[in-house]
């Protein structure tokens, strides 16, 4: 995915890049690969591709939330600062709290926010299960299995906010036997399937609310 077609396919789920943001992701882009020579970060590093499976992806989250009303996300086990840098960038209407429990990382994370000069964000060394805080949307993109992922966020949902947790395909992971045991405790408000434009690879977000 090329820049022109990150634009068009971010066009098609409400969403529309500015210049300005496009010279951030692509500030963004060189600082990753920069780090990534030095700290395990992500093993996609072509740019076609990180701007289809980086980048893209983490904005597929405006397809369940509309990400313009939102005020606070926390986005738990964040890595490279996916999906939480790229959100901030496109929707800097957000107050951002990543977390992550690697302190290398944190520091790139904190290099990212000062190069691209972001406001209303902070990287936090902690792991999501040990922090608190109360956030309208929680999200977290290819951590853990989703019964061991509530665990990890849902204390940190607000009363009236939700849980995305981003993922690829889950049929086997979101058995029956598992929805049943989550339904005790939380209420799984959507599954939205729906596959990358290019590469077809599946994608699945599930939204959940503390009941």
């Amino acid at each position: 995915m090329n820049e022109k077609e990150f634009v068009e396919a971010c066009k098609k789920i409400n969403i529309e890049i500015t210049n300005e943001q496009l010279k951030q992701l692509d500030q963004f882009y060189h600082l990753m690969i920069e780090w990534n020579e030095r700290i395990n970060l992500t093993r996609i590093t072509e740019e076609q591709d990180v701007y289809l499976k980086h980048y893209y992806d983490s904005l597929t989250l405006n397809k369940v939330v509309d990400l313009k009303e939102v005020k606070t996300l926390c986005d738990v086990g964040t890595g490279a600062g996916f999906p939480g840098i790229v959100l901030k960038i496109v929707f800097p209407n957000l107050k951002v709290t990543l977390i992550d429990s690697l302190q290398k990382r944190v520091n790139y994370l904190n290099e990212v926010i000062k190069e691209l000069e972001l406001k209303d964000i902070e990287a936090i060394h902690a792991r999501g299960e040990d922090y608190k805080g109360q956030f309208d949307v929680v999200t977290s993109r290819a951590v853990a299995n989703i019964e061991k992922l509530v665990g990890y966020t849902m204390h940190l949902v607000s009363k009236e906010g939700v849980f995305a947790a981003m993922k690829g395909n889950i049929e086997e992971e979101l058995s029956p036997i598992v929805e049943k045991k989550l339904s005790r405790k939380y209420k799984i408000i959507k599954i939205e399937r729906f596959s990358l434009p290019i590469e077809n690879s599946t994608r699945t977000i599930i939204l959940i609310k503390n009941v």
